[in-house]
């Protein structure tokens, strides 16, 4: 598998969907050297990382109805519905420990994508190069506007990786990988379209041109990638998994018995193409 690499996409709760995926490689001992993400599917990736099956599930489904997790309640009490600390300090730290020595140790390279605030540019960090940092570095990749504060890391403000490169694909490219096993969370056919609210981002946000001139053309940059993406699989370098029933989770979900069915249907979905993704990894 070598100049191989996995390249997940965000999507908030949509990442269950991601999880189940990973947790179909992780049975069949498929390991990809190289992995990159964004925001829930950087999340994702460290669990694979550290080799632990059932951790994306228990942090993103078991806990998911926890006030602390992602309630009003965390609104109201922080401005941010997703509760930041919670996630990325007491359930790695104390509920469902992350295993950080076997994800330091890990061959796999795990390559985080973030948002600059002031320069809206796309800054990735290395697993190789920052591990110590990585619950701060996939907290501010995480952190998306208007639910989620800022992130002061390396002398920069940052923000939700997916943002300025919400399918990494093309870092992954750059950084050596000719073929890429991608992992969607929206449907084949998804068309994005441009930010709702964007008088209301440029208010709260008005000190970050950046943020706000990435945020303005995200959908175009979320479309052409997937047209990117659709060239690529043509040509045999680019192998997508992606959910092949309608979305019924949105970007924030609560309901447990919709986030099982998601999770198990990135599982179904990988083990339906699994023969044809040995071929690929194996071509």
């Amino acid at each position: 598998m070598k100049q191989m690499g996995l390249v997940l996409e965000g999507g908030g709760s949509r990442g269950v969907y991601t999880g189940g995926v990973i947790r179909y490689l992780m049975d069949n001992d498929i390991y990809i050297p190289y992995v990159i993400g964004v925001s829930a599917g950087a999340c994702n990736a460290s669990s694979y990382l550290s080799r632990q099956l059932e951790r994306n599930k228990q942090t993103t489904i078991d806990y998911a109805d926890h006030p602390e997790y992602l309630s009003l309640r965390n609104w109201w009490k922080n401005r941010q519905l997703f509760g930041m600390d919670f996630i990325f300090d007491t359930l790695p730290n104390q509920l469902v420990p992350f295993d950080f020595d076997v994800f330091n140790n890990a061959q796999e390279e795990l390559v985080v994508g973030t948002t600059d605030c002031h320069t809206g540019d796309t800054i990735y960090y290395k697993k190789s190069e920052r591990a110590s940092d990585m619950l701060t570095i996939l907290r501010a990749s995480s952190s998306l506007p208007l639910v989620a504060p800022v992130v002061k890391y390396d002398n920069r403000i940052l923000m939700d990786g997916g943002i300025t490169d919400p399918i990494p694909i093309k870092q992954s490219v750059k950084d050596g990988n000719k073929k890429n096993v991608v992992i969607l969370t929206q449907n084949r056919g998804y068309v994005k379209q441009p930010q709702s609210f964007i008088w209301y981002i440029k208010r709260k946000y008005g000190e970050y041109s950046g943020l706000i001139n990435a945020i303005e053309r995200r959908h175009h940059i979320y479309n052409e990638t997937i047209s990117y993406l659709l060239d690529e699989e043509k040509k045999g370098n680019v192998f997508i998994i992606a959910p092949t029933e309608k979305l019924e989770v949105g970007r924030m979900e609560r309901n447990k018995d919709k986030l099982n069915y998601l999770y198990n249907q990135g599982y179904q979905d990988t083990s339906r193409l699994s023969e044809s993704l040995r071929e690929f990894l194996e071509d």
